[in-house]
C-alpha cells in the first residue's frame, strides 16, 4: 500500500495539508470536474479507474510540492490521448480540445498537457531524452517530472502485473536505471528510487492469472452500465481502434523475438 491519493477528496486533503492555498485547490478542482467528463466509465486493463490513475499521478507531483500548474497538469495527463470529448475522433489534439481545456484550467496549464502528448515517450526514445537532459528548457523539465511520475503511478500496487502481459513488456522494455538518473538530475533522487523500488516489485511479484487483464483489453477501456449503448458509427471506430492497437502490439512482440 502506498501513500498517495487516488481519489479526489483524498488529493484535496494532501493539497490542504502542504499547506497549498485555496486558489490552488479551486484550480485543482476544475481540473478534477474535466476529467469526470472525459473519463467516467473508462478503466485500466487492470479494472483500477482511469481516474484514479490521474489522481494518482497528480498526488505523486503534490507530494514533492512542486507549482500546482505542474499538479494540474499531471491530473489532466492523458485527455488529449485518452479523453473522450465525444464525436469519433477520440485521441490526440485539436483546436476545439485545445481550447476547452484552456477554459477549464487556463493556457499554461493546458501548455504542459499539449507538451506532454507530444512528448514522445518509448523503449526507444528513453536513452536518447537522458542523453540530452542538459538541454531541456524549464517546461520540458517540468514535462518530463510529469512524464516520470505517471511511469511511478503505472507500477504502484503492481499495477503492470494486474494490467496483464502485454502491457507487464511493454513496460520492461523501458530502463528503469535511466528513469532513476533522470529524476535525479531534475532534482528529485527520491522519485528514482521509489520508481527502482516498485519496478523490482512488479518483476518479483506473481499473481493468479485470474486477476489479470479483468477488462480483456490490452490498454484502457470503457465500460458501460447496461442502461446505455454506443450509437454505431461510435461503436464501430472505437472496436476497430481496439483491434489496431492489438495488433500493433502483437506485432512488435513478435519483431523483439525475432530478434532476440
Amino acid at each position: 500500500m502506498y501513500r498517495y491519493a487516488q481519489t479526489n477528496l483524498q488529493l484535496y486533503h494532501q493539497l490542504r495539508l502542504e499547506a497549498y492555498t485555496d486558489d490552488d485547490l479551486k484550480l485543482i478542482a476544475q481540473a478534477y470536474q474535466l476529467i469526470l467528463d472525459l473519463f467516467t466509465g473508462q478503466f485500466r486493463s487492470s479494472g483500477k479507474t482511469f481516474i484514479a490513475h490521474l489522481v494518482g499521478t497528480a498526488s505523486i507531483l503534490a507530494s514533492f510540492q512542486v507549482s500546482i500548474k505542474v499538479i494540474a497538469a499531471g491530473l489532466l495527463h492523458a485527455v488529449y490521448s485518452q479523453g473522450d470529448f465525444g464525436g469519433l475522433s477520440k485521441q490526440g489534439m485539436n483546436n476545439a480540445k485545445r481550447e476547452r481545456v484552456r477554459k477549464a484550467v487556463g493556457q499554461d496549464v493546458e501548455e504542459y498537457i499539449a507538451y506532454y502528448t507530444a512528448f514522445t515517450w518509448n523503449a526507444n526514445q528513453i536513452p536518447k531524452i537522458y542523453s540530452r537532459l542538459e538541454e531541456l528548457d524549464t517546461i520540458a523539465k517540468d514535462v518530463l517530472l510529469i512524464r516520470l511520475a505517471n511511469e511511478l503511478e503505472e507500477y504502484l500496487d503492481c499495477g503492470l502485473l494486474y494490467c496483464g502481459a502485454a502491457k507487464h513488456q511493454l513496460y520492461q522494455e523501458h530502463d528503469t536505471h535511466l528513469l532513476s538518473k533522470m529524476a535525479e538530475y531534475l532534482g528529485y533522487p527520491a522519485l528514482g528510487v521509489e520508481i527502482a523500488q516498485v519496478l523490482q516489485e512488479n518483476v518479483s511479484t506473481i499473481l493468479p492469472q485470474e486477476l489479470c487483464n479483468p477488462t480483456g483489453q490490452t490498454f484502457s477501456s470503457l465500460v458501460l452500465p447496461n442502461s446505455c449503448q454506443r450509437k454505431l458509427p461510435a461503436w464501430f471506430y472505437y472496436h476497430f481502434n481496439q483491434r489496431f492497437a492489438n495488433l500493433k502490439l502483437f506485432a512488435r512482440s513478435v519483431l523483439n523475438g525475432m530478434t532476440n
